[in-house]
């Protein structure tokens, strides 16, 4: 986790140093996150979580640029009735809440200056779960998430809002090849441009 910090903070400051006279800016955002876990082994439904985190924008023209952001983001879900017949081991309605650092890196387009459309892949890395879903405390989650996110953003002087859809690409089921897992949101946020 410390080599892909280090790694995204560095790529930012060159990026920064790069693009001062196209327009860089850094920022917060926060929100809240409806997900779920896409499979029969979990409820069917959208929980609320939220997530919150840090943001760039490099500007390489007025209509064009990336945002790479970097956030912490809690997916909520609960395991299904019948989990203990798909998983040998499972525990049935488990309530499970699995917390990602996740960065997506994002191509905007604007099309006016106040409309941002966005599009990218996210990759998340999974910080931990609140519980356990089998009785032998095997790790259930891989600890790696790819997802392609799209969505669109305010913005108004320093502060932005959007929306986004989340869809997982990743299988981040890690018991068996009996179901697969994705994660999907939808995410609603504001934000504020530091500079």
């Amino acid at each position: 986790m410390k080599k892909v910090s280090m790694l995204v903070f560095a790529v930012l400051v060159l990026s920064a140093s790069h693009t001062r006279a196209q327009g860089f800016h850094l920022g917060i955002k926060g929100g809240t996150n409806l997900s779920e876990i896409n499979s029969r082994s979990f409820n069917n439904g959208f929980q609320w979580g939220f997530s919150a985190g840090a943001f760039t924008e490099l500007n390489f023209t007025s209509k064009w640029g990336l945002q790479p952001e970097l956030l912490f983001s809690q997916t909520n879900t609960q395991t299904a009735n019948n989990f203990n017949d798909i998983y040998l081991n499972g525990i049935n309605s488990q309530n499970v809440s699995l917390n990602y650092m996740n960065i997506p890196v994002l191509l905007s387009w604007k099309p006016i200056p106040l409309l941002s459309i966005q599009l990218g892949p996210q990759f998340g890395i999974l910080m931990n779960t609140s519980e356990t879903i089998t009785t032998n405390g095997s790790n259930a989650f891989k600890s790696g998430d790819f997802s392609v996110v799209g969505g669109a953003q305010v913005n108004l002087g320093g502060f932005i809002a959007g929306a986004r859809y989340v869809s997982g690409v990743t299988d981040i089921n890690n018991v068996t090849s009996a179901d697969t897992w994705k994660n999907e949101s939808f995410q609603l946020y504001i934000g504020l441009r530091i500079f």
